[in-house]
């Protein structure tokens, strides 16, 4: 045996596995894969609310009577749900649109500039999080003061 082929022998290469179900709640997710995750949550969450949005539109620009019933939704509450259920399942809307927008950007961005790192995807990530989460805050607040 030569001494090249001893010293591969002599390197444990890294061992890659699945994580088992009961793993999960202790696997530390990167801050891209938060992202990931997310955009697709979000996308699905937009997708089941559509109806709602629908309506949402509908009923805001119909007419006059039909939009103080649309404002009278978020003060009165709608039908068996009280009004601050309306605004969270909103709030909830706002933050899926936004997420999903701002990951759509950096998917983008990174499509379009080839910028593929490790690096930058974590900075990347982690700033799609913090503006989608402050923008939600700041619209959040609109929407409940």
């Amino acid at each position: 045996m030569t001494a090249l082929s001893m010293a591969d022998q002599s390197q444990t290469r890294p061992v890659y596995r699945n994580i088992h179900v009961t793993q999960i709640v202790s696997y530390r997710l990167p801050p891209a894969g938060i992202v990931s995750i997310g955009h697709r949550i979000s996308g699905v969450l937009m997708f089941l609310l559509l109806p709602f949005v629908v309506w949402l539109f509908d009923v805001s620009v119909t007419s006059e009577v039909s939009y103080g019933r649309f404002t009278s939704a978020f003060s009165a509450g709608l039908w068996i749900f009280p009004a601050w259920i309306v605004k969270l399942v909103t709030l909830g809307l706002i933050w899926a649109y936004l997420h999903h927008f701002c990951a759509g950007l950096r998917h983008l961005w990174m499509d379009a500039t080839h910028a593929v790192t490790k690096e930058f995807g974590k900075v990347s990530a982690l700033v799609t999080l913090g503006v989608s989460l402050l923008l939600t805050v700041a619209l959040g607040f609109k929407l409940f003061v």
